[in-house]
């Protein structure tokens, strides 16, 4: 095997297993779906090292009935149902050069968002979905046309949360203000959280104000996220989540390998030393913050 060929393998080979946890935590935001071992091998492993419940979130119908078919199989998975920002312009105007990294698409309308969401609702009131969501904007993606929709979907979304008195989960990508301002504007449910928090430490202590959970996936560990660090160090201990959003952001030093939740304890004790505590005193709180955040 040539030299380059073994880094490329390495490159793509899952991480090692971490060092145990010694309190259990849970992962605030996983993509099971999108992951290479079975759900049975992911969650034991992740059991094995103290991450021993997940958040299964969904994307678009068919993976939020996915979501919800899972965690109504496995007691430590509970299910998150939405459609995902991006996912509301692809349903209205429909994708045929591919923006969005995915299937081309026919446009389907305003009629085709409403029956989405229906499906949406239809989904949020199973007792195994404990939140609606991933919903909110994302303007690295979609340009100015689909903005209307998002947020259409996204006004949609926090009622439907709202109705179901179902945690609110939120994709905020680029576009904080806004998500900030829909959010006021509509009146947020009663648990909301930022997945994957992006912004800096004035943002956090915004959504502090406002009683958000603040989620933090493997990117705090990034050499070049000393914001995120900074909000981090802002954020009452209490709203504090850890997540994966695996398969992606795996974190440091195994940045670019597949992530899973089995990492969590990687984030878990990077997020510890910036907040200069003990790895149990976080993995307590983040295990009671997100039971709480989660209502289960």
């Amino acid at each position: 095997m040539s030299s380059s060929t073994k880094s490329s393998s390495t490159k793509q080979a899952a991480p090692p297993l971490p060092e145990p946890l010694r309190v259990p935590v849970a992962d605030s935001h996983t993509h099971l779906d999108m992951q290479s071992d079975a759900v049975e091998d992911g969650l034991a492993k992740a059991a094995s090292v103290g991450v021993t419940t997940v958040v299964q979130v969904g994307c678009d119908l068919a993976g939020s009935r996915w979501a919800a078919d899972t965690a109504a199989a496995y007691e430590n998975v509970h299910a998150a149902v939405a459609l995902h920002p991006n996912e509301a312009p692809r349903i209205v105007l429909g994708d045929p050069d591919g923006w969005s990294r995915q299937d081309a698409r026919e446009a389907g309308g305003d009629k085709a968002l409403d029956d989405a969401l229906a499906e949406i609702d239809r989904l949020a009131a199973l007792p195994q979905v404990r939140a609606v969501g991933e919903t909110g904007l994302d303007y690295f993606r979609t340009g100015p046309e689909g903005m209307a929709a998002q947020e259409r979907s996204f006004r949609a979304h926090i009622e439907i949360a709202k109705r179901h008195n179902k945690t609110l989960v939120i994709h905020d990508r680029e576009a904080h203000a806004d998500v900030l301002r829909i959010l006021a504007e509509e009146g947020a449910p009663e648990q909301t959280v930022f997945h994957c928090y992006s912004g800096d430490a004035e943002m956090a202590e915004m959504c502090a104000a406002a009683g958000y959970f603040m989620s933090f996936a493997g990117n705090v560990t990034f050499k070049n996220a000393q914001p995120l660090r900074d909000a981090l160090t802002v954020a009452p201990l209490g709203l504090v989540l850890v997540e994966t959003d695996a398969p992606f952001l795996t974190p440091a030093p195994y940045r670019g390998r597949p992530n899973a939740p089995y990492l969590i304890p990687v984030t878990l004790r990077a997020m510890a030393d910036v907040r200069g505590i003990g790895e149990d005193a976080m993995a307590e709180a983040i295990s009671s913050n997100t039971a709480q955040a989660f209502g289960y």
